[in-house]
């Protein structure tokens, strides 16, 4: 989809770029061999010959910063080998709260991040990759990052909180999954206030599998994300003249290290029942 794309051009609209479409102009080939003014042609020529060459360099930041939030779902597939499923759970959102877990996925494999274990590693890791993809990381997870690890997070982003509300879809990650007919089965109404509950007892009672829960909901976090995305990806083209051609298959479960321990849940559950409106959960 990214050679199809104009609106990351100056002076391209969504609407000019529809219009290029219906008059058979429909890659970056065919916009520079176009006949256009002089003037305009050498403009566009510069701008394509930029393209290019940051989809050759696997430099997907060239594109994410000219292009609006909501059409950055362009950025994929073009860039998937180097796409990093991020989401992060901490102990709330207030003052002195802290990140307990990073889950990471890059579509082959799953990696975890606890606190005091290994959550130092996950600077250097994340480096590996050129593109991130989040649910409200723009207001949550990517600021929470930079401000406890002192570092810019400088990889393209895809936040899906704003591709799926320009498809309409809303509620906080979980809705949307719910939306597609996502179902948690065993982490069905686990959200963010219960993760911190999990990571309490964990630290309190020294429970393993309080934060095996923990990982096994931070971890469906980011293996859901690459299937929204395929989804959101697949909705998105229907808005444009390439759906048939470029539509994706929806991506293999991977096998999850973790797993929920049900017993942990009802108990913890039942314990702070008189909180079971916990507080909003932001992502």
């Amino acid at each position: 989809m990214l050679k199809n794309t104009f609106c990351h051009i100056p002076g391209v609209s969504l609407s000019r770029e529809r219009r290029l479409w219906d008059a058979g102009i429909r890659c970056w080939d065919a916009l520079r061999q176009a006949r256009l003014p002089r003037g305009l042609a050498e403009s566009l020529a510069g701008h394509i010959r930029d393209s290019f060459d940051s989809l050759e360099n696997g430099s997907p930041s060239y594109f994410a910063e000219r292009l609006r939030t909501n059409q950055h779902w362009r950025l994929f597939p073009d860039f998937r080998d180097s796409i990093a499923y991020l989401d992060i759970e901490t102990t709330g959102l207030g003052y002195g709260a802290y990140i307990t877990t990073i889950a990471v996925y890059d579509g082959k494999s799953i990696y975890h991040y606890v606190k005091n274990v290994n959550l130092s590693d996950f600077a250097k890791d994340i480096e590996r990759y050129s593109l991130v993809v989040t649910y409200n990381g723009k207001c949550f997870d990517l600021p929470f990052i930079e401000n406890q690890f002192g570092i810019k997070m400088r990889q393209a982003h895809i936040d899906l909180r704003y591709v799926l509300k320009s498809l309409g879809y809303r509620g906080g990650l979980k809705g949307c999954e719910k939306s597609f007919g996502i179902d948690r089965d065993q982490l069905a109404g686990v959200d963010g206030y219960f993760a911190v509950l999990l990571w309490n007892d964990f630290v309190r009672n020294k429970n393993p599998q309080a934060l095996e829960t923990l990982l096994a909901y931070n971890i469906q976090d980011v293996v859901n994300l690459e299937t929204l995305l395929v989804l959101a990806y697949n909705l998105k083209l229907k808005e444009t003249p390439f759906h048939d051609a470029l539509r994706l298959s929806l991506p293999p479960s991977p096998r999850l290290p973790f797993q929920a321990d049900p017993e942990t849940i009802n108990r913890i559950r039942m314990e702070n029942r008189w909180q079971s409106g916990g507080f909003a959960r932001w992502h």
